[in-house]
């Protein structure tokens, strides 16, 4: 009886076997029958974001939902091929989509473990999940993706399914395939990276967000020794080696910092400009655009905006930290309230956010994102000293355990207590003879605030605006020699637009007639007052937009002879253009090319130019005394300062407004004019003394400095029509033994011996009174 049941039982079991195995086929039947196409694979056409190139065509930005390097398996380095194997499938050349033996080997660590601890997914299980599949956990899907696999393999080669993988595998921070994950974590090309960072790449895959370097540093090495000993285990590396790359350290570089140069205002302007043309298809179609920047000008912009925004916020004091964090937010578990506080802030560049720990006067330990804790003293306190006293008055903000501040390393590798400066600056250099945007900086820090002060800040540029008033009283007739009274004026509302107005000249002396030239040289606010007045306001509001401005924003006023209109640096860069390339108004681009993902040409932006249709807006004799005239404000007078640079081809005008709210130095060589501007987003003063000349100007010299470095000195030649004659400096009559020598238009040039009211030209006779 036993035995009959025993064989009705195997029987049953078999014949329900049998039934499990046929349902099981015909499931599989019909699940491969409805699989996808595989042309997604065989005509692979992955999504490819926007980038952005300078001129010598190096990456500056790139944006897309998916950062993605396509590359072909002949230029996956081969360290890096067995990195990959090693940690997610060491028999991928032995078995066909499914690897048996992985399975019963994932099957039996699971079960020693009493928990899911492997995986059995293959490569190609994985290609087929990545490119048709959802990561849903169910039998049907897990069917369909071996199913898959098998169908893979049959049609595609195992080179070209590992090169599916390489480029398609999502592995952190918007990185899509190897070649950009190199890029984001460590800078590099793919063929750059060395077998410990290949190690690292290939451990990402099993969970990008928990063993990226740049999120969880220490799960990353954890990650990446395993990879290592799989390595070694897999007889690819020695012992030895394996003893020594487990020693090395990874450098991981921030993602911001990937790129060739600093450039993140002038990719967002492209982004938008590209935007605007190709809709969505902007970001996956791998669009390359091309611009104007030069290498070595955009850096040189971006350490000297750094460096003097920097300088001038130290100047003002510390300010405290920025915020408390409570560091028994999770109990005893203090490392994970301290990544949790640092998660959402932003390191800016250099400068790092961290919490402090323990503070003494004389030493704080503070937390750095990623783990480690950093301990300042000495120097390196001294910026923050006050905020570290034992004695603390209440109500006041100080440096303690869970204050939120910011480090820095010096030039001699020591750690600094700093703060991020609450002011802004900006500074954009271009070409004159075309236009083109040689560099571009449009804040002290992208990622902390993205207005772009060069394109959308809109501030009154102070005496930095004179020369263009100057401009027009040439044309008015007069002369860098013209005698002008520097004294007090009064002027009521109906003057000025607003109010009664009693305006000071910066250093709040009056020095009375003085020669036109001696008079911008100083930038004397009380003569260019009476210069507009001579002239016709409404003839010098008409008159600024030759050189690009609006007229609406400069209303015809007194205050406009010192700058109280509105103007943005862009504007102002194509202003000071038009004297440095002769009189020519161009128009300051970006853009150079545009091609598509295979290098074809869709745009090539052809600029107008000097040689190039450009319009001619003021008389080059105009724009050549206007240059002298500005090289002697660099020479011998408010940018002097500039001098320390050894150029005799400078020329530029400070600008300083009101309570000091602005501060600017707009200048130029022959070839390269460039502005730089600083200011409160919230308007504000800047403090006393906190000038054009002491603010602006050092970011000016700090970035033509190395960018003229080699540069051959530029002559300024006087044009047709200009000639030179001795005068007396004082009184700015010709003499034949004058002590110095002035230009003039030929039609201007005053005669010899004549007495003085003869000697003024005709339109500064007639206009003594407001000269006077």
């Amino acid at each position: 009886m036993f035995a009959r049941w025993l064989y009705y039982f195997f029987v049953t079991l078999s014949a329900l076997g049998l039934i499990g195995v046929l349902l099981a086929g015909f499931a599989g039947l019909v699940i491969y029958s409805n699989l996808p196409s595989l042309d997604t694979l065989t005509d692979y056409r992955p999504k490819i974001p926007l980038r952005i190139y300078s001129e010598e065509g190096q990456i500056i930005g790139e944006f897309g939902a998916e950062r993605r390097n396509v590359v072909s398996i002949s230029e996956v380095p081969e360290h890096l091929k067995q990195a990959i194997l090693a940690a997610e499938d060491d028999r991928f050349y032995e078995h066909g989509g499914v690897d048996y033996l992985g399975v019963l080997r994932a099957a039996y660590s699971n079960f020693s473990a009493g928990s899911v601890r492997q995986g059995a997914s293959t490569i190609t299980m994985q290609v087929a999940r990545n490119f048709f599949l959802t990561r849903e956990k169910t039998l049907t899907r897990k069917l369909s993706e071996a199913l898959l696999a098998f169908k893979i393999e049959h049609s595609l080669s195992k080179d070209k399914i590992l090169e599916l993988y390489v480029n398609q595998i999502y592995l952190g921070h918007r990185s899509y395939g190897f070649a950009a994950a190199a890029h984001t974590y460590f800078g590099k090309s793919l063929q750059e990276i060395n077998i410990v960072e290949a190690a690292m790449l290939a451990g990402l895959p099993k969970a990008p967000s928990s063993y990226n370097p740049l999120s969880n540093p220490k799960r990353a090495k954890s990650r990446q020794l395993y990879v290592l000993g799989r390595l070694h285990k897999l007889n690819y590396i020695s012992s030895n080696e394996l003893s020594e790359l487990e020693k090395q350290p990874v450098p991981v570089k921030k993602q911001s910092t990937a790129f060739a140069m600093r450039a993140e205002y002038v990719a967002e302007m492209v982004r938008q400009v590209i935007y605007d043309r190709y809709q969505e298809e902007t970001y996956d179609k791998g669009i390359k655009v091309y611009t104007t920047l030069r290498q070595l000008d955009q850096e040189a912009a971006y350490q000297a905006l750094r460096k003097n925004v920097i300088d001038y916020d130290r100047r003002r004091g510390y300010r405290g930290p920025e915020a408390y964090i409570d560091l028994m937010k999770y109990g005893g578990n203090q490392e994970k309230t301290l990544d949790d506080a640092l998660d959402e802030i932003n390191d800016s560049d250099d400068i790092y956010a961290a919490v402090v720990i323990a503070a003494k006067p004389n030493v704080v330990q503070a937390y750095k994102k990623g783990g480690e804790v950093i301990e300042i003293t000495g120097d390196g306190l001294k910026f923050a000293q006050k905020f570290l006293t034992e004695k603390k008055d209440p109500g006041k903000k100080y440096i303690t355990p869970g204050a939120l501040i910011r480090i820095q390393k010096n030039q001699k590798n020591v750690w600094h207590i700093v703060q991020l400066p609450e002011i802004e600056a900006a500074l954009v250099s271009i070409d004159p003879n075309d236009g083109a945007i040689r560099a571009l900086i449009g804040g002290f820090d992208f990622y902390k605030n993205q207005f772009n002060h060069v394109t959308q800040a809109w501030r009154q540029p102070g005496s930095s605006f004179k020369p263009f008033i100057y401009s027009a009283a040439l044309e008015k007739g007069f002369t860098p020699a013209t005698i002008i009274n520097d004294a007090p004026l009064s002027f009521s509302a109906t003057q000025t637009g607003s109010q009664l107005w009693e305006p000071k000249n910066f250093d709040g002396k009056f020095e009375g007639p003085m020669r036109m030239r001696t008079a911008l040289t100083k930038s004397k606010n009380l003569v260019s007052i009476r210069i507009l007045q001579a002239i016709g306001i409404q003839y010098a509001q008409d008159y600024i937009t030759r050189f690009g401005f609006d007229a609406s924003r400069h209303p015809p006023y007194l205050p406009m002879a010192l700058g109280s209109g509105s103007v943005t640096p862009m504007q102002m860069a194509a202003g000071y253009a038009v004297f440095a390339n002769g009189g020519f108004r161009i128009a300051p681009y970006f853009i150079k090319k545009i091609e598509d993902e295979k290098g074809n040409i869709i745009e090539q932006f052809q600029p107008v130019s000097v040689t190039n249709g450009a319009k001619r807006v003021i008389d080059p004799r105009n724009a050549f005394i206007m240059t002298s005239m500005m090289q002697d404000v660099v020479n011998q007078g408010t940018a002097a300062k500039a001098r320390q640079l050894g150029r005799t081809d400078l020329a530029g005008k400070t600008g300083t407004t009101s309570n000091f709210i602005d501060a600017w130095f707009c200048g130029f060589q022959k070839d390269l004019v460039t502005i730089a501007w600083t200011g409160y987003d919230e308007p504000k003063s800047m403090g006393n003394n906190e000038t054009g000349g002491r603010v602006a100007l050092p970011i000016w010299m700090d970035y033509m400095g190395p960018v003229l470095k080699g540069v051959a000195m530029a002559e300024y030649k006087p044009p047709n029509g200009v000639v030179a004659a001795r005068i007396n400096s004082a009184t700015g009559f010709r003499e034949t033994g004058g002590d110095m020598t002035e230009y003039f238009l030929s039609e201007q040039l005053p005669p010899l011996n004549e007495n003085p009211v003869e000697h003024t030209p005709k339109v500064t006779r007639d206009l003594q009174d407001q000269l006077f």
